[in-house]
C-alpha cells in the first residue's frame, strides 16, 4: 500500500492516508515534491507529459517530476529517489521554496490539497523516461514555455503554473 503524508499548514504530520484515497474530492493537505530540471545555463527546461493513466490530470504537461515523499523520508531523499525512478538520471537538486495550493479537476471526482516542496537542479544528458509515469518530454525555452502557459493554461497541471510564477527565470 502507498501511503502518503498528511500535514497540518505548518507541516506537521496529522496522519498517513493511502495514494489514490488522498486524492479524492474532500482531499486532505498532504506533503509533495515538485522538481525543476534546467539545462545549464537555463534557457531550457525540461517538461514532462504525465502517463494517460494516472487519475489527476493525466495526459497534461507539468515539470519535470511531481511526487510524494514516503513517510519517514525527507523532501530531498524523495526528491532524488524519483528523480531517478521517473526520468532515469542523477543530479544535485536544491530546495527553491515551498507554497501550499488546492486544485479540482473537471470530473469532480479527483483533486489535490498539497504543501509543495519544489526543488531545481540542471542537467544535460540522456532521458530515460518511466512509461508508467511519462507519456513524453521535451526540453523548450524557458520564455517560449511562460508564453504557452499564458496563450494554452489547461495545457499544464495547476501547480505547475504556480512555480513558473515563483520562480525567478
Amino acid at each position: 500500500m502507498n501511503n502518503i503524508v498528511l500535514v497540518d499548514k505548518r507541516d506537521r504530520v496529522i496522519g498517513l492516508k493511502e495514494k489514490f484515497e488522498a486524492h479524492k474530492i474532500p482531499v486532505p493537505l498532504h506533503r509533495a515534491i515538485s522538481i525543476v530540471i534546467f539545462n545549464k545555463d537555463k534557457s531550457q527546461i525540461l517538461i514532462t507529459k504525465r502517463a494517460k493513466t494516472k487519475p489527476t490530470w493525466p495526459s497534461v504537461w507539468s515539470n519535470a517530476v511531481c511526487t510524494h515523499p514516503y513517510p519517514d523520508e525527507s523532501y530531498l531523499k524523495a526528491s532524488k529517489r524519483r528523480l531517478y525512478e521517473e526520468l532515469g538520471f542523477k543530479t544535485s537538486l536544491k530546495e527553491a521554496f515551498s507554497f501550499i495550493y488546492q486544485a479540482k479537476m473537471a470530473d469532480g471526482i479527483w483533486g489535490e490539497n498539497e504543501l509543495d516542496h519544489t526543488f531545481v537542479g540542471k542537467y544535460e544528458g540522456r532521458v530515460i523516461p518511466n512509461p508508467s509515469e511519462v507519456d513524453g518530454y521535451e526540453w523548450i525555452k524557458t520564455s517560449d514555455l511562460k508564453k504557452d502557459i499564458e496563450k494554452n493554461p489547461k495545457k499544464y497541471t495547476p501547480w505547475f503554473k504556480i512555480i513558473m510564477e515563483k520562480l525567478e527565470v
